[in-house]
């Protein structure tokens, strides 16, 4: 590589953290220590979640039919934490360590799954309401006020209901997924409408651009601020939700290491006899991981809300 080059390659790198360095958001999103602390909670989740993943596929840790599997003869039943166990031992002698780790990934898959479709549908049914108005608003969002009318648990806990026993933590997903709905199709219905009282949006109508194009190029690019927000706080609350619907018996099946089940069997079986590390630990986990959630959506919120920013200065 010629010496040209190099130097042509180092001009670009620096004016491109010269770039990043001018952004508004980035840069009171870097300046904003509890977002950093919650983008460095999930990204320690994200790595424990892959690890219990690839390990169990790979053999450098649990399969999960050994984390289902009842193992008494192999672990001590019911053991304090330890060097050997560093989580403990449940009541059939499986390693609530490697299960709470594995929890994670669950968590995780779910969550991202349940928070996808819920912001794709959610996203859709906004912008279309917002462009077309009249009796197609009038629609969608009755329809979207009906599902909010519920609180979100007991709305899911009916949903839930619905599917067969057999679909696991699928069925919560399923419930989440038309509970979380109606919340995005608000915000960005709300964003969609600020954004078609600017002239530009006139301007491109009038230009003879189709629908598809000026909801896709123009509408929901300007209203990315409000969605990202939005998915990054119902992902904690996902997780919680698919937590508590497992805790409550609707979600995952019996022997699933998911972080919901364990806290409900600890709770039940294990709590009042004085195994508290059945519990602790992955209710520890689910805490962070909500944590984590929570402080980077807050950050997120206050970096991309313009009205925040001037607040701040």
């Amino acid at each position: 590589m010629s010496t040209e080059t190099k130097t042509t390659e180092r001009r670009a790198g620096r004016g491109l953290l010269a770039r990043l360095r001018a952004s508004p958001f980035l840069s009171d999103f870097l300046s904003n220590r509890l977002a950093l602390a919650g983008l460095l909670l999930i990204a320690g989740v994200v790595a424990v979640a892959l690890y219990a993943r690839v390990g169990a596929a790979l053999g450098f840790a649990p399969s999960v039919e050994a984390l289902r599997a009842t193992r008494i003869g192999t672990n001590p039943s019911l053991a304090a934490p330890s060097a050997a166990h560093p989580f403990g031992t449940d009541i059939q002698a499986r390693d609530i360590f490697a299960r709470s780790l594995y929890g994670a990934w669950l968590a995780m898959k779910y969550g991202t799954i349940t928070v996808g479709v819920s912001t794709a549908l959610g996203v859709g049914l906004g912008v279309v309401a917002a462009y077309y108005g009249d009796v197609t608003d009038n629609v969608i969002m009755r329809s979207m006020d009906v599902l909010l009318a519920f609180p979100s648990l007991l709305l899911a806990l009916a949903l839930v209901a619905i599917f067969p026993d057999d679909l696991g933590l699928w069925r919560a997903v399923a419930a989440l997924t038309l509970v979380y709905t109606p919340r995005f199709a608000r915000v960005v219905r709300g964003a969609a409408l600020k954004v078609m009282e600017d002239e530009y949006i006139d301007a491109t109508v009038a230009l003879g651009a189709r629908d598809p194009r000026v909801l896709v190029r123009h509408v929901l690019p300007n209203c990315l601020a409000p969605i990202t927000v939005q998915s990054t706080l119902n992902f904690g609350l996902a997780i919680i939700d698919l937590a508590a619907l497992s805790f409550l018996g609707f979600g995952a099946g019996p022997g699933t290491p998911s972080w919901g089940l364990m806290l409900s069997n600890g709770v039940s079986q294990g709590l009042l006899t004085g195994e508290w590390w059945w519990s602790f630990f992955p209710g520890l986990l689910l805490a962070i991981t909500v944590l984590g959630f929570n402080l980077l959506g807050d950050g997120m919120r206050d970096a991309l809300d313009p009205r925040m920013r001037q607040a701040v200065d």
